[in-house]
């Protein structure tokens, strides 16, 4: 191992870099190093994973969470500040998704037309009136 480190560092001092970028880029191989070791434990066991159910159950709410937590605050708040005036495209452009998404009723392909229906609203608006 200690021969591996002195072989990366030659060949990090040999280069054109500046001082600093060695060790920007030896913090990035070991950071991607563990992340590739934490995520293969499921691969690296013989023997099969189960999740209890309330686990599995917990998982399938974890997109619409993840998604709720980014896009929301997105659209009511500009700069950590909420938006005080109705003149916001993104407003609008939220109301035509989620009203085509339940009069669809989420079937068929209503994640395409959500974001085409959105989008339909939001651009006249953003590009065309400014807001």
């Amino acid at each position: 191992m200690n021969a591996f480190m002195d072989t990366i560092w030659a060949w990090l001092q040999a280069s054109t870099w500046p001082s600093h970028q060695p060790w920007t880029l030896i913090t990035i191989m070991l950071m991607g190093g563990v992340t590739m070791l934490a995520r293969s434990f499921f691969f690296i066991s013989q023997t099969p994973w189960y999740l209890p159910r309330w686990a599995q159950r917990g998982l399938e709410y974890a997109p619409i969470a993840a998604l709720s937590a980014v896009v929301l605050p997105e659209i009511v708040m500009t700069h950590g500040v909420f938006i005080h005036t109705p003149f916001d495209a993104r407003l609008y452009g939220a109301i035509a998704g989620a009203t085509y998404f339940f009069w669809r009723r989420g079937g068929g392909q209503a994640v395409l037309g959500t974001i085409v229906s959105g989008m339909a609203v939001y651009l006249p608006l953003h590009i065309g009136l400014g807001w």
